[in-house]
């Protein structure tokens, strides 16, 4: 039997906002942990109630049952009560033929498409293109000696790589950057900011159908089983929107942390071997995803020691998730993050998880951006105290505001001003 519409799982529920989530979010949930275990009653700007899963294990149990836990936003119990104008409504999705909305064999017919258009990808490409694109937005600020990695760099970088690899072209990327941060902040206009994402995919179906290439677009429409154009729009828009932000947030606090800890202070003047350490370790401790949504429960069971109703929603704590005590202690001295130890949940997890493909083109975007950026600024600093440094105000995406600074000015080296 379901939750009555508009009530909470339990009572007590912690709502899922405030700026703790953005200033000290390992604090929140270590609190949540110690208050509420594992699997936590959370609401959602709204009203809205849902389970907010923290535990590894318990987390390790949901994403790993696609059956009980499935990724279908249809049964949740509460969409008699969601206006159309609900600011996460985009985040959360409803139910859309889309790779990312649609669960069981519908989705794995999605993926089949997908999954190997991204494995196509040539990653020597890849490189070759992120370290031109890496070169022309150094050339913009180099000159002047300071810049804001975030805005200048991090966010650029993706989407351009992005384009490439989707056949955009390059003068349509900023707007589609613009677009698809103001969906995934998730205020008053993140309707009307998927609204224009969904046009410009759109488009781009258009074009390739037109005249097709050898992008990653062109492939998803050669592929033999038949999908409509609201499918291929859908889909490209879940791969853009997987790509772009959290890759931007993962460059941009690998970036941070190699600026604020002396553990990486080699790199800066020419080693590679920390960028790789560092990157892994923001997976593990300031990932780009804090809260995914969602999966639905597809009848009423037991999770933790709490009671899950058919149709609630749960939430994906990722970020909390790697926190755990159970799984730290696993490490050699209990906290830092071991050399090559990937068993978290950046990425999420199971049939679901961010495909393999995709996590290979991320981490080639985000590694390339910052050793080009080390090569051509080999005495960058921050141009403020770290303890200026602002988060992104939202409980789901982890990632800078701006990351100001510093460094010896140099020309620029494809005549790009």
């Amino acid at each position: 039997m379901s939750t009555p519409v508009g009530a909470c799982p339990v009572t007590g529920a912690v709502p899922l906002s405030g700026p703790e989530f953005h200033i000290e979010p390992h604090e929140v949930y270590r609190r949540m942990r110690r208050e509420h275990g594992p699997v936590v009653a959370v609401e959602l700007p709204g009203g809205f109630p849902a389970w907010l899963v923290i535990g590894y294990r318990e987390l390790h149990q949901v994403t790993s049952d696609p059956v009980l836990f499935p990724r279908d936003v249809s049964l949740w119990n509460q969409w008699g009560r969601v206006p159309e104008d609900w600011p996460l409504l985009p985040m959360i999705g409803r139910p859309m033929p889309s790779i990312y909305f649609t669960a069981g064999a519908e989705h794995r017919r999605h993926l089949a498409m997908v999954e190997p258009a991204l494995d196509a990808v040539d990653h020597f490409e890849l490189r070759r293109a992120c370290e031109e694109l890496a070169d022309q937005l150094v050339d913009r600020f180099c000159g002047r000696g300071t810049a804001d990695l975030i805005a200048e760099f991090a966010e650029p970088l993706p989407v351009l790589a992005l384009g490439r690899i989707l056949g955009l072209p390059d003068a349509d990327a900023a707007d589609l950057a613009l677009t698809m941060k103001t969906l995934a902040d998730g205020g008053a206009d993140a309707q009307a900011g998927h609204l224009r994402f969904a046009e410009h995919m759109a488009r781009l179906v258009a074009a390739k159908k037109a005249r097709p290439g050898g992008d990653l677009t062109s492939l998803m429409l050669a592929d033999p089983e038949p999908f409509t154009d609201e499918e291929y729009m859908n889909d490209l828009m879940a791969i853009a929107a997987a790509g772009h932000l959290t890759t931007a947030d993962w460059l941009g606090s690998s970036m941070r942390l190699m600026l604020t800890d002396e553990r990486f202070a080699a790199a800066l003047g020419g080693g590679r071997r920390s960028v790789g350490q560092a990157m892994n370790e923001v997976l593990w401790e300031e990932g780009p995803t804090s809260i995914l949504a969602g999966r639905w429960a597809a009848r009423d069971t037991r999770l933790g020691d709490r009671t899950i109703r058919a149709g609630d929603m749960l939430l994906l704590g990722l970020a909390a998730a790697n926190l755990d005590p159970h799984v730290r202690q696993s490490f050699s001295d209990g906290d830092t993050v071991p050399t090559g130890n990937n068993a978290h949940f950046a990425f999420s997890y199971g049939e679901y998880r961010c495909p393999y493909p995709a996590q290979q083109i991320a981490e080639i975007i985000a590694r390339t951006g910052i050793e080009v950026l080390l090569d051509r600024l080999p005495d960058v600093d921050l141009a403020v105290p770290a303890a200026q440094l602002t988060r992104r105000p939202s409980a789901f995406l982890r990632g800078m505001q701006a990351l100001p600074v510093r460094f010896t000015p140099v020309r620029p080296v494809g005549g790009f001003s």
